[in-house]
């Protein structure tokens, strides 16, 4: 697996980090203290900014312990980070849950991954190639 090195702005005990050998993810911390009740969502600050190199971005992903306990997960997922953006990473987290959830500093809130992305360009055609599914939309396919 290939390593490459991420410029983080932040606090020591913010850097995002893998919590086991082999993660797919990082994981995303909050920097404030807040409580997200029930049905409701908010933005949560990580107090952290990325230079993440072009040709790259980063996905910000719920995390499945977070779903689990208490029904909370990242509403905009996954949340791209684009590689010229250098402002704080927040994270819109949503309580499906029945409690309010209280977020501390430190908290583990979510989690980032980095893909590589194709860039494409575009061009007007009058139609498309025909496939096997065709127009099928949303369950067409079983």
């Amino acid at each position: 697996m290939e390593t490459i090195t991420v410029p983080c702005v932040c606090g020591e005990d913010m850097v995002p980090h893998y919590a086991s050998e082999h993660a797919a993810g990082a994981d995303l911390k909050s920097s404030v203290e807040m409580i997200i009740p029930p049905g409701k969502y908010s933005l949560v600050p990580t107090g952290i900014r990325l230079e993440i190199p072009y040709g790259m971005e980063g996905q910000v992903r719920p995390r499945s312990g977070l779903a689990l306990r208490y029904g909370v997960t990242v509403l905009n997922s996954p949340g791209t980070i684009d590689s010229d953006y250098r402002g704080e990473i927040k994270v819109m987290l949503i309580n499906h849950g029945t409690e309010p959830f209280h977020i501390a500093p430190g908290d583990r809130i979510a989690q980032i991954i980095f893909a590589n992305v194709l860039k494409c360009s575009f061009s007007g055609v009058d139609d498309l190639r025909v496939s096997t599914r065709g127009s099928g939309g949303f369950g067409s396919t079983g």
